[in-house]
């Protein structure tokens, strides 16, 4: 029967021979399929009705005579049906992400949290309780965060996480240290954040480091000088409703982000210098960081810490963004 061409629109290697044996022979009969298809004529009728369902045949009820449709008609009809199949298919995957719910709640329900405190250790093991905690977040969560600039890939990673909550209908109140907004990238991602709903405060300076997720976990670091050294993760205690208190107290005495100047605002109006222009020329016009440092004369290393310079005092989130903004301001 040679290679079955038509599996992709789900016809069998049997119903294909029968259909190419009607092409061939139009306007005959069906007592000889059985013996084409080497099967019993139930079989050979089973095909042909196949083929009727799929409208490739259509026969001739007077004279039983069986004509096959022309293929261009049949594929682009076949064509059809499979992509409309295709396309119920992927929305039903689509909406399936609550399985993961259920299938989690299944798995927590055999481990449940302790409901005293756990000590994390390692900032791998931090970081992968806190994507746990953000993504089971229903309601609220609580932050503060004394950082003075988050990296790119702290925004990388963060990013996604906050924006998922966001749309999720999570409230997020995060209180950051003023000195923050002098990074442009860390201001940058703040106001973002802002702008699709996260409520942020802005304070002069802060010791403390914590986070509260649905106010029935809160995270705390046993040493907010090195968070490396790990953390303690209450679960509804005492602890955890103190820890709320003291989120409210420095939420209440701290700023919104809105009505605090934008770093952009005090930004000089001198340009770049010479070499930072180049730089930013290179990263338009050049693919690889190797052909930019030879264009520029420096070493592979000076190059990329030039463009991680103007990223931050362009306050991009990659270089793309860098040379955008870098267009806007004239400066290329």
């Amino acid at each position: 029967m040679g290679d079955n061409e038509m599996s992709v629109f789900g016809v069998s290697a049997a119903e294909e021979t029968v259909y190419r044996h009607f092409l061939r022979n139009p306007g005959t009969t069906t007592k000889d399929v059985q013996l084409l298809l080497h099967t019993t004529p139930d079989s050979a009728h089973a095909c042909v009705e196949r083929l009727r369902e799929l409208r490739l045949l259509h026969p001739e009820e007077s004279d039983r005579r069986i004509f096959p449709t022309d293929p261009e008609t049949a594929v682009a009809r076949l064509i059809d049906q499979r992509v409309h199949a295709l396309h119920q298919e992927f929305q039903r995957v689509t909406r399936s992400r609550h399985v993961i719910d259920g299938l989690l709640a299944e798995q927590f329900t055999r481990k449940p949290h302790p409901l005293g405190i756990e000590q994390l250790e390692g900032l791998a093991q931090i970081r992968n309780r806190i994507d746990d905690l953000a993504f089971f977040a229903r309601e609220e969560i609580l932050s503060v965060e004394p950082y003075t600039k988050l990296s790119p890939e702290n925004i990388a990673r963060s990013r996604p996480l906050d924006l998922r909550c966001l749309r999720r209908g999570v409230q997020i109140r995060n209180v950051v240290i003023r000195e923050a907004l002098r990074d442009r990238a860390t201001a940058a991602y703040l106001r973002e954040l802002a702008e699709h709903g996260a409520m942020i405060r802005v304070t002069e300076q802060s010791a403390e480091r914590l986070l509260v997720y649905d106010r029935k976990a809160a995270l705390v670091p046993l040493d907010p000088r090195d968070t490396s050294r790990g953390a303690l993760l209450a679960h509804r205690s005492g602890l955890v409703s103190n820890i709320i208190a003291l989120f409210e107290k420095i939420w209440d005495q701290a700023t919104d982000l809105g009505r605090v100047d934008d770093p952009a605002d005090r930004e000089p109006k001198d340009g770049p210098s010479e070499t930072e222009r180049r730089v930013l020329v290179s990263m338009c016009s050049v693919g690889k960081d190797e052909a930019g440092a030879r264009e520029l004369g420096v070493s592979v290393r000076t190059y990329r810490r030039h463009v991680a310079d103007l990223m931050q005092t362009l306050g991009a989130a990659s270089r793309a963004h860098a040379a955008l903004l870098a267009r806007e301001r004239g400066w290329i």
